[in-house]
């Protein structure tokens, strides 16, 4: 029997009567007194072709699944949710969208009800097919709060599969607090009562923070923007999730203008010569923080970026040695890389290459722990006033990095291939061999003592 490489039986389920495909199934012993359709379903698929059986087969498979799931689920909730995924699912495997039997009447033709009823001429009233095709199985109601932790550990499960412990975490945080604002100003309502009046209320709830009647704002506009972007997401997901149309979401199109969103200023190539590179002047630190700034000076690199670098990314021995920055494979570790265009190879050239030769394992002190490098270093730099302003941060140094290159007149290119931006068009080519890179580089390589190291 030829089987996937998963061990399926690509065939499995299917049978032919007189050259037309069948959905022959039996049903499961703990779901026999509770399916009508025992001991065996037999459905016709009503198709000689096999490639069309198997999709057919598929819907059905997964239709009879979340039924006896939810026969043998555990309380009325579950139950209910169960119930409610099988009816959708068995409206999908006969070709309809499911839709509550109100939906239905208001929304579709006369034509568009009539297929729907043709469609269970044969079958029964109160059969599990009319329930799906007529949308007589009520959807389960559930609070937002309820429908929040479903997200969390089903619906978004695949989406932060690849982030590590302290990404994951971050990411949880941002959405748990938009929930919770937004239970704060409309109350814990079911899902399917959100309305665009429950929006505006979170709309106007940061509106006074970002730009109040009197007074200077609170907080920034890309907070608020975040909170209503997380809540837009999850709407539009649990309902997709429920396979439930996610059009007319009560979220969309609001929006806060950021007008005062400033760039992080850069540092001076000579005030960091002659400040953060002077001897002395970061042996406060301990080696790894030390060497990950000064990694930092000639990468233009996230500190994110540096800090959780392993073995396999650092290639001191290469013919020009470089840094590869790239998600974590490792599925007791993963880690993800902020976009697709963040994934480069950076030449290592002056401080950077002599500081990377003491580490070539990484930093795991910092591993996973980049909210407490950003810490050290930050509060390091303003107790030694490194920072040439109070608006500057340890990022600036990546702001300075690209000034740098920018003046010295690189390739336009080059300059976001290393910063990792993305390039807006067809990607030809490797971008330039390492060699090339670490040449150009070398341009805006700053002088430094080696005692700083």
């Amino acid at each position: 029997m030829r089987t996937t490489s998963k061990g399926k039986n690509p065939d499995r389920f299917l049978t032919t009567r007189q050259g037309i495909y069948m959905y022959v199934r039996r049903v499961p012993k703990l779901a026999i007194d509770l399916d009508p359709r025992a001991p065996a379903i037999r459905i016709s698929l009503g198709t000689r072709d096999l490639a069309m059986a198997r999709i057919k087969r598929d819907a059905y498979e997964e239709a009879d699944n979340a039924l006896w799931g939810a026969y043998l689920g555990g309380d009325d909730r579950s139950n209910a949710d169960a119930r409610y995924r099988a009816a959708v699912a068995r409206a999908r495997a006969l070709d309809f969208t499911y839709r509550p039997a109100a939906d239905v009447m208001a929304s579709e033709t006369g034509d568009q009800i009539m297929l729907r009823l043709d469609a269970l001429s044969t079958s029964p009233p109160k059969s599990m097919d009319a329930t799906a095709v007529l949308g007589l199985e009520p959807r389960p109601r559930v609070r937002l709060s309820e429908a929040f932790e479903l997200y969390l550990t089903e619906i978004a499960a695949p989406e932060v599969a690849g982030k590590s412990a302290t990404q994951r975490r971050n990411w949880t945080k941002v959405r748990r607090r938009a929930v919770s604002n937004f239970i704060a100003v409309a109350g814990d309502k079911y899902f399917d009562e959100i309305d665009r009046q429950d929006a505006l209320k979170l709309y106007r709830y940061w509106r006074e923070k970002i730009a109040p009647a009197d007074g200077p704002a609170q907080r920034s506009a890309s907070s608020g923007n975040k909170d209503i972007g997380c809540l837009r997401n999850i709407w539009r997901s649990y309902q997709r999730y429920q396979g439930v149309s996610s059009d007319n979401n009560p979220f969309a199109n609001l929006s806060f203008r950021d007008k005062n969103s400033a760039q992080r200023p850069p540092f001076s190539a000579e005030w960091l010569e002659r400040c953060v590179l002077a001897p002395g002047a970061l042996s406060g630190l301990n080696e790894e923080a030390r060497h990950i700034v000064q990694i930092l000076i000639e990468t233009g690199a996230r500190p994110s970026e540096i800090c959780n670098l392993v073995t396999e990314q650092i290639h001191l021995d290469h013919e020009v040695p470089h840094i590869a920055i790239a998600p974590r494979a490792d599925r007791a570790d993963p880690r993800e890389i902020k976009t697709t265009s963040s994934i480069r190879l950076v030449p290592l050239t002056g401080v950077a290459l002599a500081a990377m030769r003491f580490h070539p394992d990484g930093f795991p002190r910092y591993k996973n722990r980049e909210e407490t490098l950003s810490q050290t270093l930050n509060k390091y730099f303003r107790a030694r006033s490194l920072f040439p302003t109070s608006k500057h941060k340890i990022y600036s140094i990546r702001h300075a990095f690209e000034d740098r290159m920018k003046e010295a007149g690189l390739d336009t290119e080059l300059r976001m291939m290393v910063m990792g931006h993305a390039i807006d068009r067809p990607k030809y080519g490797s971008g330039g061999s390492l060699e090339w890179r670490r040449q150009e580089l070398e341009r805006i390589t700053l002088s430094f003592d080696e005692s700083c190291l």
